[in-house]
């Protein structure tokens, strides 16, 4: 099968090759896929600059959607011909979704719902159901504060990204929040377009001024964020009103990251974090089970900056890497729509 992958860690166009590798096989509870797209996603272009590899050859991409082609054992034979998308097809496991075949547990390839293309599918995996779990971590947070304003204001950091612009969909128009979005100005317009109410140029404003401005200097009332290196110092500055909560599923900056004791104590703040692809078996089941009824109501959309054929897959990564507009595809381009 064709397939992309690397042996080393560094930049794209150095160790990202190209060419065949052996189709894989379904063993006992697994199903095999024929995909017709991998997303690509920040985390993957971290694991090939610089995380330990996992096997001697990697295959990269978690996420990605197409069709189960066979089953294995105690695998229903019915399942064959199923449109899916998949969750960590690349976690903790040296073979993911950028080749033409990926064999992985049943479980993890969900039923597509008709109508939606396999492109936008494999943008489910972290992107949606990040999005989603936080989301539901700050609702539950919300749902215990005093005094809750009407309707809750919700900081989202980074609310054009990939990640970003869903939960920003989902916490304005579904949940019915206002939404205060940072972004740059040229990527304020698609913050804006998801549902942001309001939109701080994280580039050429002061955050925390701009939030405590916007709120008649009371805080948000939770942060939904992206990069808890920029956004801690943030909370020494009141930018969360006491009681609300941070839920974090990032940061930019690798290792220990400092934040405010005093405040986080006399403030009673509360900082959740959480990692998509570790999520305990209720909160997964719980997630994908939002994402089926989102979809259903037709209204989340999916925001897709490039679609490159898997032979392009350095470009790809590339730009994740330089901030893309939006998720980025790597497609069969003779299946798109199955």
């Amino acid at each position: 099968m064709q397939a992309a992958w690397y042996t080393q860690n560094g930049a794209a166009r150095d160790v990202l090759i190209v060419g065949e590798q052996p189709k894989p096989a379904p063993q006992a509870g697994e199903v095999l896929v024929r995909l017709h797209a991998s997303g690509v996603n920040p985390s993957d272009v971290k694991s090939r600059r610089g995380r330990p590899l996992v096997g001697p050859i990697v295959i990269p991409h978690s996420d990605g959607a197409g069709v189960i082609e066979a089953v294995g054992e105690g695998v229903a034979a019915s399942r064959v011909g199923e449109r899916v998308w998949i969750w960590n097809g690349q976690w903790q496991r040296p073979f993911g979704t950028a080749a033409e075949y990926i064999a992985l547990p049943a479980m993890q390839a969900v039923p597509l719902q008709e109508g939606i293309d396999f492109a936008v599918a494999s943008c489910f995996g972290i992107p949606a159901l990040t999005a989603i779990q936080a989301v539901r971590l700050a609702e539950q947070a919300l749902a215990g504060m005093p005094a809750l304003p009407k309707p809750p204001s919700v900081l989202v950091t980074g609310a054009a990204s990939a990640v970003g612009h869903y939960v920003t969909q989902i916490a304005a128009r579904h949940k019915g929040w206002r939404v205060i979005g940072t972004a740059s100005a040229k990527r304020a317009a698609i913050a804006r377009e998801a549902g942001a109410a309001e939109v701080i140029d994280y580039r050429s404003e002061d955050v925390a001024a701009r939030v405590l401005a916007l709120t008649e200097n009371r805080g948000v009332d939770a942060i939904i964020d992206m990069d808890l290196s920029t956004t801690a110092p943030l909370l020494a500055r009141g930018a969360l009103t006491p009681h609300g909560t941070l839920v974090c599923y990032g940061s930019n900056a690798m290792g220990d990251q400092p934040v405010p004791f005093r405040d986080l104590l006399f403030r009673s703040l509360t900082l959740k974090f959480f990692v998509v692809y570790e999520l305990t078996q209720p909160d997964r089941q719980a997630v994908l089970n939002d994402l089926d009824a989102l979809l259903k109501t037709g209204l989340l959309s999916t925001r897709i900056a490039a679609r490159l054929p898997l032979e392009k897959i350095a470009e790809a990564h590339e730009l994740v890497e330089q901030g893309a507009d939006g998720n980025v595809v790597l497609e069969d381009r003779r299946q798109m729509y199955g």
